[in-house]
């Protein structure tokens, strides 16, 4: 017996006004999630703990069955090793982003206005710059705004605070380090931000972008120091083979760690317009390879962090989509997991700690009377509220691979 977990990401929410009081879950149109959900077993998930705000990174963590109390070393190191950079021993790494900011340094746009093309130009400006310290920064570009940097050196520490202000209309940040070793981090990430934007503000991709009336990528801020994390393999935690077809360096980086074979989607842009049945497709095919397989679709969560109650709903029915081609070729032993990491409320803009939906189907399950996927549908289900560790025990116990504790 297999196993797909299917993360729709950031798909919780609270009920919005301009959606007559549903969440966008509720008002899209899903008629295969419905069926999963009358088909199988559901409840409320808290990815961490009741209430706990669940970053993506520790989320699947816990959904993976990895306690992000005792594992999580920072963000930097999935994101540096998810886009396909070499994270060494004693690396300092960073999640970053492209940003806009004012001549007062001043953030107008953290995403840069969510830049598409041009950052393979913008990051080779900037990766190999030599700082304070015999510091190098070695940086690369990702999907969309997104980008990684890894500092090398002698003597670094992670114990560092980020430059990002985590809001527009706040000025950038300097980094302060708490202890000798992170003062040298510290010291080195705002040198390597404020030659960002000595590099950035006239690059010429940036003055055809100006030119076009969008907004330039003239800075770059990191966050999430990290160093590389000691990980379990999923293979020997478990017993079985895992794979991930994931649109982002993240989770590409997470499923890397954990010696999960990481599936390419070219057609999987982890942006709107990516093609969720390529994304089904390959999940299928890994399934055909691996007893287990993560798939994760990012659009909820764009369209909860952009604020956009409407789009949301359109991303909410674009993971429907997804379950559609999954079901046309999913084998009937598998078991089929179906959930968000947290939930990004349009109102918030951001990750908040509200439960999110999961459902649980396949053979063996006990199924419920839910008929509806959402998140108050879900909420009267058979599997109540759980949290993310406590889904792993209850695949393996379906797939029968679960030791038992005890005589």
């Amino acid at each position: 017996m297999r196993t797909l977990l299917l993360v729709a990401d950031g798909l919780g929410d609270r009920p919005v006004p301009e959606l007559e009081g549903m969440t966008p879950a509720e008002a899209a149109r899903t008629p295969h999630l419905d069926r999963l959900a009358s088909e199988g077993i559901c409840g409320l998930l808290a990815p961490i703990a009741p209430g706990i705000r669940a970053g993506s990174d520790t989320a699947h963590l816990a959904l993976l069955g990895y306690d992000p109390y005792s594992t999580y070393t920072g963000r930097g190191p999935f994101e540096a090793l998810g886009i396909g950079m070499a994270v060494e021993r004693g690396d300092i790494c960073f999640r970053c982003n492209f940003a806009t900011v004012d001549e007062r340094m001043v953030v107008v746009d953290r995403r840069a206005g969510r830049i598409a093309r041009g950052t393979r130009e913008l990051a080779a400006a900037l990766d190999g710059m030599a700082l304070p310290g015999g510091v190098v920064a070695l940086f690369r570009e990702s999907v969309e705004h997104r980008a990684a940097l890894i500092l090398r050196g002698q003597g670094l520490g992670a114990a560092v605070t980020d430059a990002d202000p985590h809001a527009e209309g706040q000025p950038v940040r300097q980094v302060q380090g708490t202890d000798q070793a992170s003062e040298q981090t510290a010291a080195a990430v705002n040198e390597f931000v404020r030659r960002s934007y000595e590099l950035l503000r006239d690059h010429p991709v940036n003055r055809e972008r100006v030119a076009q009336g969008k907004p330039p990528a003239n800075i770059v801020l990191p966050r999430g120091a990290g160093v590389a994390p000691h990980l379990e393999p999923f293979r020997e935690k478990y017993g079985f083979t895992g794979a991930a077809v994931v649109e982002v360096g993240l989770i590409k980086g997470i499923a890397g760690y954990l010696g999960m074979t990481v599936v390419e989607v070219p057609q999987a842009t982890g942006g709107y317009d990516t093609d969720e049945h390529a994304l089904a497709r390959a999940a299928l095919a890994a399934l055909a390879e691996h007893d287990f397989v993560l798939c994760n679709i990012k659009a909820p969560d764009l369209a909860g962090h952009d604020g956009d109650a409407l789009r949301k709903v359109a991303a909410v029915e674009k993971v429907d989509g997804l379950v559609r081609t999954l079901l046309a070729g999913l084998p009937t032993d598998t078991i089929l997991v179906c959930c968000a990491d947290h939930s990004t409320p349009v109102a918030v803009r951001d990750h908040s700690g509200d439960e999110v939906p999961c459902l649980i189907r396949g053979p063996g399950v006990r199924t419920d009377s839910v008929a509806a996927f959402g998140e108050r549908p879900m909420a009267a289900g058979g599997l109540g509220h759980l949290v993310g560790n406590n889904l792993m025990p209850l695949v393996t116990n379906l797939m029968g691979t679960q030791e038992k504790f005890g005589a």
